[in-house]
């Protein structure tokens, strides 16, 4: 006899949990101090977690069924009132923790994370990739310390080689010419959004992880939402018009997740106190359907 679906179904919340031997985990990382623009993206995972229950498990367009996956939800790293530079130790030991797992999601958080998440699955940077989907170059410089505006620049002054770093997305009047003249001396591939709605950002996706896959053994991957455009998704302070469609965005989650060298992923600069209607909240909640998707399609 089937369970019946009156009051409800199985929702992907049903699939979060104490799970210790998931292959994908679920960490938190609510880091919001030393944003460039105020806000509150540290109530991110919190929200992100909330959505869960709004999604099912089955995809009918391409009939793909999650329900036979668990993700272990590992909980969040503690960082109220820690700035970037303290909670780089707390967040990369979160991420290694995990890192025996095939897929680990760190959810943020203002995008500071980013740079100790790539730590948490290679501490050397001698074997790890990064791919950045984000409207902004994030080579901010860190004379001043760090913030959510320089994690990619930390990485390369960490030792991290620019040629196995992609950056896709990359917004017009949302970047100075010097991050780009830094971008290019460093070796860093750089693909714009025009050309990321032109090709498709799918398309440009896989190109840079087959180039990535070239030069390294697992890959990093920062979905910085602001990439999507801004009247899709409003809860991102750096977001603007003229970004890639959040169906774009979708689509590129997918094919990304599935790809075997990516070893972890993470969502930033998500704010819910920006979110009218809960627009923002369902796209990222949508976001995690489709990296649970992408991985079960491994």
């Amino acid at each position: 006899m089937s369970t019946s679906e009156c009051l409800g179904w199985t929702s992907i919340a049903d699939l979060v949990g104490d799970h210790p031997e998931a292959q994908i985990a679920l960490i938190g990382a609510p880091l919001n101090e030393r944003s460039l623009t105020p806000g509150r993206c540290d109530l991110g995972p919190k929200v992100l977690r909330q959505t869960f229950t709004r999604f099912s498990t089955y995809d009918l367009e391409t009939r793909t069924d999650l329900s036979g996956l668990r993700v272990h939800d590992a909980g969040d790293v503690f960082l109220k009132a820690v700035s970037p530079a303290d909670s780089f130790e707390p967040i990369k030991a979160a991420v290694q923790a995990q890192a025996h797992r095939g897929l680990v999601v760190l959810a943020g958080g203002n995008n500071a994370i980013t740079r100790p998440g790539v730590h948490g699955i290679d501490p050397s940077l001698g074997r790890v990739g990064v791919l950045t989907l984000d409207a902004h170059f994030d080579l901010r410089d860190t004379d001043c310390g760090l913030t959510n505006g320089n994690p990619i620049q930390a990485l390369l002054d960490d030792g991290l080689d620019g040629s196995r770093i992609s950056q896709i997305g990359l917004a017009p009047f949302a970047n100075t010419r010097k991050a780009h003249e830094k971008a290019r001396s460093a070796g860093i591939s750089v693909r714009t959004a025009r050309e990321c709605r032109d090709r498709g950002l799918d398309v440009v996706a896989v190109q840079e992880l087959e180039r990535l896959s070239a030069l390294c053994e697992v890959i990093y991957v920062d979905f910085d939402i602001d990439v999507i455009d801004r009247s899709q998704f409003q809860a991102a302070p750096g977001a603007r018009p003229g970004g890639v469609t959040a169906q774009a965005f979708f689509d590129a989650t997918r094919a990304i997740a599935a790809h075997p060298k990516v070893k972890a992923v993470d969502l930033t600069e998500f704010d819910p106190s920006l979110d009218p209607g809960d627009v923002s909240s369902l796209t990222a909640g949508r976001w995690f359907c489709e990296v649970l998707a992408g991985f079960a399609a491994r």
